[in-house]
């Protein structure tokens, strides 16, 4: 626990850090915090290192990985098992009743919720925590590409409609007919629905250029192309 409590303090300049020398042995206590200068502590676990209001690398790739093993395995004291299987992310937690929360390479969240549990842990912080991986995908082991059933923050909304565009277009570079009937619409019609008034301008002159010129059909062609098939 001190060796744990030791390197996560080192997130930020201990200026408010209590040092006890006991044999040779450096302990450290506390740290004063606000929930606003730890949430930034926690974006920058989240974010690689880098302190998202500065832009600054203040933690190697290294730190950051050992920092969030250590949380993930026992920043929760003897709660931390339990918090691992349901929760699934990187928390540290203190008897102040603040909880560290990190989400990699999403955000970083502070808690501040006194109420403690018999275990030393923020009973509202921890209601929090698991109420957030309930609602996203968030946990470790949640599948980020076939739970349907919760949400999904780093992805965008038209995501799929996106993919949906580009197999589109890459159907017709190909020749797969198939995949445009299972499509439906062509372009035009996609940007006519959507009211799209310039593209369907731009999609007409594309056909006027690539389509062969139409000569006037009279009784002596019309005979030629007959005789032509015969």
């Amino acid at each position: 626990m001190v060796g744990k409590n030791r390197g996560l303090s080192c997130v930020k300049p201990l200026k408010y850090a209590i040092a006890v020398h006991d044999h040779g042995t450096e302990y450290l206590c506390s740290i004063e915090v606000t929930c606003e200068s730890a949430s930034v502590m926690a974006a920058t676990l989240a974010n690689g290192g880098f302190c998202p209001i500065t832009g600054e690398r203040v933690l190697s790739p290294e730190a950051v990985r050992n920092t969030l093993s250590l949380m993930h395995s026992c920043g929760m004291y003897d709660f931390s098992g339990q918090f691992a299987f349901h929760v699934g992310l990187p928390a540290k937690s203190g008897v102040a009743g603040g909880i560290l929360l990190v989400v990699p390479n999403v955000m970083g969240v502070m808690c501040w919720s006194p109420p403690l549990d018999k275990l030393g842990n923020s009973v509202r912080g921890i209601q929090f925590c698991t109420d957030l991986v309930s609602l996203c995908n968030f946990h470790n082991y949640d599948n980020l590409r076939h739970f349907a059933k919760k949400l999904d923050p780093r992805r965008e909304g038209g995501d799929q409609r996106v993919k949906s565009v580009i197999n589109l277009l890459f159907a017709a570079y190909t020749g797969d007919v198939s995949a445009l009937r299972r499509w439906g619409n062509t372009p035009m019609d996609e940007a006519v629905h959507f009211g799209h008034h310039d593209v369907v301008t731009i999609l007409q002159d594309y056909h006027t250029q690539s389509s062969p010129p139409q000569t006037p059909q009279t009784p002596e062609t019309a005979q030629n192309n007959l005789d032509g098939l015969l």
